[in-house]
């Protein structure tokens, strides 16, 4: 299998390729300075400078024993001092940790399993994530640093992939209790839930640009169960209500592509982990 890590470029629209490689790397984030992108491969992270790309090993202090437990659920503060990631490495599911982005150590965050990170608020105060507790479905969570989490969603149906709107007030996230995964919407503090759209697509991982104008979102093939890899997928561009809805590029993906925040800073391109197969 070829990785192929890519950059859509809004005003050209068209994508470019960064990097190709025979690892499976997956989920781009893209640093606040706009520099690098942050890619997990093979149970860790790794920085690809876009001035040089090449696949950079992060610095990542875990017990010697510790298998490395790196999952494609990560992101950085908005002041890129500090990156979040969901790891297995204490083998009782995945939780999430901070770390010096220039390397150090793991600091625990969440005191249960599984939990899964998916977005920071623009005040980098508050992460966004997802859990399953007490035999529930997977649930959208807040927490606050140095607080306690947060329920917002109650097993109405799988939810998953919570992001942050750029002025922190509400909260964009899929979930399946229409029928099947779609795109909704909901207050910060986890009312006014409202579905943006429907249509026969099952679609995940909704990422607003930073400057509020555009949403991004990866659409499964219609009858999609979960957010599998290796499946003919498109990522789509709508507005923040859910119109103009467009799907701007199709190619093999869907786990790895986008499971977290990808924008570019200044919200002129977004990065993305297309796959090819080979013999």
């Amino acid at each position: 299998m070829i990785s192929r890590l890519q950059i859509w470029d809004m005003a050209a629209g068209r994508a470019r390729a960064v990097l190709e490689t025979d690892r499976h790397i997956e989920a781009p984030n893209w640093s606040p300075d706009g520099s690098y992108l942050l890619v997990n491969g093979e149970g860790r992270l790794f920085r690809v400078p876009l001035d040089n790309p090449a696949l950079q090993p992060v610095p990542m202090d875990m017990p010697a024993d510790a298998a490395r437990g790196c999952n494609n659920d990560h992101g950085i503060t908005p002041d890129g001092q500090t990156y979040i990631i969901s790891s297995h490495h204490e083998d009782v599911g995945s939780l999430i940790y901070t770390m010096p982005a220039l390397g150090g150590d793991l600091t625990r965050i969440t005191p249960l399993a599984p939990s899964w990170w998916h977005g920071i608020s623009p005040d980098g105060r508050t992460l966004a994530f997802v859990a399953a507790r007490d035999g529930s479905p997977i649930d959208v969570y807040i927490q606050p640093f140095g607080a306690d989490e947060q329920r917002l969603t109650n097993g109405e149906g799988h939810c998953d992939g919570p992001d942050f709107s750029p002025d922190g007030k509400s909260i964009f996230y899929n979930c399946d209790r229409s029928g099947h995964a779609q795109i909704w919407v909901m207050d910060v503090d986890g009312g006014n839930q409202r579905q943006l759209f429907a249509d026969d697509y099952v679609n995940w991982f909704p990422h607003p640009s930073p400057d509020g104008q555009h949403l991004l979102y990866l659409a499964y093939p219609t009858g999609t169960l979960g957010h599998p890899a290796n499946l003919p997928v498109a990522l789509c561009l709508c507005n923040p209500d859910g119109t103009n809805r467009r799907r701007i590029i199709e190619f093999t993906g869907g786990q790895g592509s986008i499971n977290v925040p990808c924008w570019s800073p200044d919200s002129s391109a977004f990065a993305f982990v297309s796959y090819d197969m080979v013999s």
